[in-house]
């Protein structure tokens, strides 16, 4: 049986299996042989044990450093020196606690405590993997952990490799018409697939190629002391004596204010007196006789 053949066979299993996104691939095959060709299942094996490994290392290290924006530096540095890349660089600081000490009036000293740590990913070349993290490691007082990870991928690739093999091998037939598929999106949508397989394969070679590492790193607390304005109305009171004096000062003020006060009543102070006046008259010329 033809090696074409059975491409066309194994491509309809694995439409069927994979399914497409409009629910599956249909495909019309237009020779009736239905054997499966030996031949091409040893050359799949032999690609196999041909296929180069693809190791994908990672890493991660959290330590304690003297200065965390030094530490920083000196590992961009070290990441540009290895001709990798650094991918995110964050620093960070939190007030643990702060006191304010009265200096005077207006003035406070206040003595803050405050935590600084920073987070970096970055990219380096996997072959110098061991040397950067070496390097690191003794940028810092002590390691708090180290870790290194290896995925192989090498299955992975050729899987993908193998399937894109298969595709193009159908897009082929499918223009020369050996093969036919009914749905025309599903010829879009397979190339789709096969734009998918290659770019996830590339991707595996970026991280073949170069290892990404994560590290946290902190230092001891940090005390930091400043003379600030003293924000507290209540701080910005007068002296007693000048508060007392300017408390004898209102109270004048108000005793005259009473006084002009009283004077703005004459009228009501003359219909007073007339009316006390009239009710004497009143009682002299009518006295009251006890029976």
């Amino acid at each position: 049986m033809k090696t074409s053949t059975f491409i066309a066979m194994m491509a309809i299993a694995l439409f069927a299996a994979c399914k497409g996104r409009n629910g599956g691939y249909e495909v019309v095959n237009n020779d009736s042989s239905t054997s499966a060709d030996t031949a091409n299942g040893s050359s799949i094996t032999d690609s196999i044990a041909e296929a180069k490994p693809k190791l994908v290392k990672t890493a991660d290290i959290s330590f304690k450093v003297k200065n965390v924006q030094q530490t920083g530096d000196s590992i961009s540095r070290l990441t540009a020196k290895l001709s990798g890349m650094v991918m995110h660089h964050q620093m960070g600081t939190s007030i643990q606690r702060s006191e304010d000490m009265r200096l005077s009036n207006d003035s406070v000293l206040r003595v803050s405590a405050f935590n600084t740590t920073a987070d970096m990913t970055v990219k380096v070349p996997s072959e110098k993997l061991e040397d950067f993290m070496n390097h690191v490691s003794h940028m810092g007082i002590y390691v708090i952990s180290s870790k290194m990870d290896i995925e192989d991928k090498s299955l992975d690739y050729l899987s993908a490799k193998l399937k894109l093999k298969n595709r193009l091998e159908m897009v082929a037939q499918q223009k020369t018409g050996k093969i036919k598929i009914k749905n025309p999106e599903a010829v879009l949508w397979l190339k789709d697939d096969m734009i998918d397989g290659q770019i996830n394969n590339q991707k595996i070679d970026q991280a073949v190629s170069f290892s990404v590492v994560s590290l946290n790193f902190y230092q001891s607390n940090t005390i930091y002391k400043e003379t600030i304005a003293n924000d507290d109305p209540s701080a910005y009171k007068m002296p007693f004596g000048n508060r007392l004096l300017m408390a004898l000062s209102n109270g004048w003020y108000l005793f005259i204010d009473l006084i002009i006060g009283l004077a703005n009543l004459w009228v009501l102070l003359l219909a007073g007196i007339g009316l006390w006046m009239a009710f004497k008259v009143y009682k002299r010329k009518y006295p009251v006789i006890n029976v």
